[in-house]
């Protein structure tokens, strides 16, 4: 089967769009490129990747396409449009003209208002998406789990893959928020037909982070979404603030070890393939 790394990025600081980026960081603040991640795919023989974005510009999405366009490992292209703008609507028709844009991704975790995706102005991003068949990557925290059930029950036919398994707070280790956090996820699950990237886990536990810190989380995801609707991503390079990439997709393995060789197959390559439609 066909391996696939569902969630990565590419950047240059220089570009200038890349708000959350904070400058005193020596692992994010410097640029990533194709050149900088091939040593790790070909290490484990990983054959295509889904590229998505990291600054909130229209130009962004061209800057990745072009990176597509010149790198055979890019299957495809997770952009984004100005929801609250309705005219990026002809942004998103042109975007979607080309074969590797796969969807779009508002960087929702970023935005102060939690109801933001609520608010009327930009119900038309969610619909365009449904109507051009493209894919909605859901980036949020577990707070925004309630409104994205809203928005995903209102829109049955967009194409949905949650983020980052929503960024739980592991490194907080409260049974409390695991709970709420679960909850969540298994309505998102049984409600709706969404998909989950097994993503970003690293990133939200602590600096001296084990195997075990993050089994319960993804125990959870893939009893309630079956492997069938979910992805393995590495999130590289934001993956470097807690280790480098081997030592993810080592704890991936790991995670993944009791699953038969056909779900692993699927996380690791062919849950990716259907959902984004990748011609691979």
């Amino acid at each position: 089967m066909v391996q696939i790394d569902a969630h990565q990025h590419f950047w240059n600081p220089a570009r200038g769009d890349y708000g959350w980026m904070p400058k005193d960081n020596a692992t994010l603040s410097r640029p990533y490129g194709p050149a900088d991640l091939a040593p790790a795919l070909a290490a484990h023989g990983i054959d295509y990747t889904v590229l998505v974005q990291a600054a909130p510009t229209v130009n962004e999405s061209e800057y990745m396409l072009g990176l597509a366009d010149a790198t055979p490992h890019i299957a495809g292209v997770v952009g984004w449009v100005d929801f609250e703008n309705a005219a990026d609507a002809e942004a998103m028709e042109r975007l979607a003209g080309h074969p590797k844009f796969l969807g779009v991704r508002p960087m929702i975790q970023d935005i102060p208002d939690d109801d933001w995706m609520l608010r009327d102005d930009v119900q038309w991003g969610f619909a365009k998406v449904a109507e051009l068949g493209l894919c909605f990557d859901a980036l949020g925290f577990p707070r925004h789990l309630a409104n994205f059930l809203t928005i995903l029950t209102r829109y049955p036919e967009m194409r949905t893959v949650v983020d980052h398994c929503m960024k739980p707070d592991i490194a907080g280790k409260s049974d409390d928020h695991f709970r709420f956090w679960a909850d969540g996820m298994t309505k998102i699950a049984t409600e709706t037909g969404a998909y989950c990237k097994f993503s970003a886990l690293v990133t939200e536990a602590t600096e001296d982070w084990t195997v075990a810190d993050l089994k319960p989380y993804a125990d959870h995801i893939f009893e309630v979404f079956g492997p069938s609707r979910i992805m393995w991503g590495s999130d590289w390079p934001v993956v470097r603030l807690r280790c480098e990439y081997d030592r993810w997709r080592a704890a991936a393995e790991d995670l993944t070890a009791g699953l038969s060789d056909a779900d692993r197959a699927r996380v690791f390559g062919g849950t990716a393939v259907e959902f984004y439609g990748l011609d691979v």
